[in-house]
């Protein structure tokens, strides 16, 4: 969610439902006791504080206690009765039918993983926020979504970039947060389970109850460590739910993941799904030496409904200056039918946005699905 905290208040924008539930109004409560130390975003013209030391790593599958929500991380309250009323009345759940000509156009290209030199790190994009990520020795699964449709929503618009029987045996996975589309019970129950999960706070019982043995749930700043590849957990402009009774009972964020072990460290940022606002600034302040982010571009209109929890385009590429990355691979497009923008108007506006920045076009990897790219 698009953070205010610069600024008086504001007219609160507010987030959207995940496929299938339909959150409570509120508003946002005082802090919670649990949560990190606040980083407001500096004054203009201030010289920012020195980062913080690197926290060290939580033990894997530590049992912990949480609090009851975590609503006091939201960014900006959760939606009301208006805003409800105002998106039934205007109706903008989904493109029109020009907006959906675009689907035989959209990039698919699945071809098989490509063989890594050694100390090489690489990325294939599966579709939406799922990718095969190779570092370190390991091959991660982001928010892994290989069903073809999920709740409430239209059937996939093009097909999963890996087929499950081509992967490499998979040796973690991490999810950003509870939504249908991020986190698919399906998927994972095609995983052995020992399978090292990394999820966010609040998150392991659930995981817990499918039989998955080895899960470490992580607050925002925290990390944990598996085999020489660190998993640093930071904040995301989002929200959770998955029920009725689950409005953020469990947190949200992305992922750093950096390969330790190597002699010149491949660092890489998953964002998960998130909106634009301050923690990317904060993420690269803490954080430098980002060689990749994999940052959302889908899923924004109407803009009044959903800027707080999705970047457009043109966010997503200013993001990716924020957090001081090398490099921008887009996702969270081109997969299934969210939001009502053209579904292959996501690609042209980051690709506009990108040159309209000055920024070199060969450091945009905007793969089709299915398609890899190593450093």
């Amino acid at each position: 969610m698009r953070d205010q905290t610069s600024a008086p208040a504001a007219a609160p924008r507010r987030p959207p439902q995940p496929p299938g539930t339909a959150p409570r109004p509120g508003t946002r409560p005082g802090p919670h006791p649990a949560a990190p130390d606040p980083v407001p975003p500096p004054p203009a013209g201030a010289t920012p504080a020195a980062a913080p030391a690197p926290p060290a790593p939580r033990p894997l599958g530590e049992r912990r206690l949480w609090p009851r929500s975590f609503a006091d991380r939201l960014t900006t309250p959760m939606p009301g009765l208006r805003a409800y009323a105002r998106l039934a009345r205007e109706g903008a759940f989904r493109p029109g039918p020009d907006g959906l000509r675009g689907i035989p156009d959209l990039p698919c290209a699945p071809a098989p993983l490509p063989v890594l030199a050694p100390g090489t790190s690489c990325v294939t994009w599966a579709g939406h926020a799922s990718w095969v990520v190779r570092t370190g020795g390991l091959t991660v699964l982001t928010d892994p979504v290989w069903s073809r449709r999920i709740l409430a929503t239209p059937a996939r618009m093009t097909p999963v970039g890996v087929p499950w029987e081509d992967l490499p045996p998979v040796d973690a996975v991490v999810i950003s947060h509870n939504h249908y589309d991020h986190l698919d019970a399906p998927t994972l129950r095609r995983l052995p389970r020992h399978t090292p999960l990394f999820v966010p706070a609040g998150l392991g019982r659930w995981c817990r109850r499918r039989g998955f043995a080895r899960v470490t749930e992580l607050d925002w700043w925290e990390a944990a460590e598996l085999d020489g590849v660190r998993f640093d957990f930071v904040p995301a402009h989002h929200w959770s739910k998955r029920t009725l009774l689950d409005t953020c009972r469990s947190l949200w964020g992305g992922w750093i993941l950096t390969d330790t072990r190597s002699p010149a460290p491949h660092k890489l940022y998953f964002a998960g799904d998130t909106g634009y606002g301050h923690w990317f600034a904060e993420i690269g302040r803490r954080h430098p030496g980002i060689d990749l982010a994999l940052l959302p571009i889908g899923a924004y209109a109407p803009r009044w409904w959903l800027r707080d929890v999705h970047a457009d385009p043109e966010e997503a590429v200013q993001a990716c200056t924020d957090v001081g990355a090398r490099r921008m691979a887009p996702m969270h497009w081109g997969t299934f039918v969210l939001s009502a923008e053209p579904v292959t108007e996501p690609l042209e506006r980051v690709r506009a946005a990108w040159d309209r920045a000055g920024l070199a076009r060969e450091d945009l990897w905007d793969l089709p699905i299915g398609a890899s790219r190593c450093w």
